[in-house]
């Protein structure tokens, strides 16, 4: 696997063994990426939280591209063990990689110095969209998400309409969908203050279009 552009295009991006992670291609990242530019206006001096990491390619690909900072979590030592092998490589500091384990729903990427203006979400599929968005949530309320972040979330496509109340839920307003085969990565900000809702609504869509398989 490896870096689609900017800085580090071309570079090697290491994996763990076996099939715990699931990692995005580098096709996908590079459709999601023109979507992050076009919406964010490019990536300079971004704070990334690239919360259930892997092999932390997207935190990687958003450094490449200009970000000033990002963030990796996961629970698996193995994940962990890769992404700073592929930080070393790269002569990416702790300072501009800080990669960590541990567990986001737990509190883990509660208090960064700054917050956090993109988000990536790629969790096991077995988690609930409702305990993935309700950390985003919290993030929010805690001061750790900045006003004007984006937050995408890759999930299977079958759970749509557990996303969508989840994400009304937490206050967020579906700006971009994409479906690729049986995935699906949904591109969300911060709506207003009034925005979260407790009657399970469905969120706002703004766009939604499907990759021929």
């Amino acid at each position: 696997m490896r870096i689609v552009a900017g800085t580090w295009r071309g570079r090697t991006v290491f994996a763990p063994a076996g099939d715990a992670t699931r990692p995005t291609t580098d096709r996908v990242r590079e459709s999601l990426m023109s979507t992050l530019f076009s919406l964010r206006g490019g990536f300079d001096g971004a704070h990334v939280l690239d919360a259930f990491a892997g092999s932390g390619a997207l935190g990687f690909e958003a450094l490449s591209r200009g970000a000033a900072d990002a963030a990796f979590y996961d629970v698996d030592p193995a994940a962990v063990a890769a992404m700073k092998k592929t930080a070393a490589s790269l002569g990416a500091s702790p300072h501009v990689a800080r990669i960590s384990r541990g567990d986001v729903l737990q509190g883990a990427a509660g208090r960064p110095a700054h917050p956090y203006d993109l988000v990536f979400l790629d969790p096991p599929y077995r988690f609930a969209a409702a305990d993935v968005l309700s950390f985003v949530a919290s993030l929010r309320e805690g001061g750790a998400l900045g006003e004007d972040a984006v937050v995408v979330y890759e999930h299977d496509a079958k759970d749509q309409r557990f996303v969508d109340d989840a994400a009304s839920a937490a206050g967020l307003v579906v700006a971009r969908s994409r479906k690729y085969r049986d995935t699906v990565i949904d591109v969300m900000r911060p709506a207003g203050p009034d925005a979260a809702r407790s009657d399970g609504g469905d969120a706002p869509r703004a766009g939604s279009e499907s990759e021929p398989s």
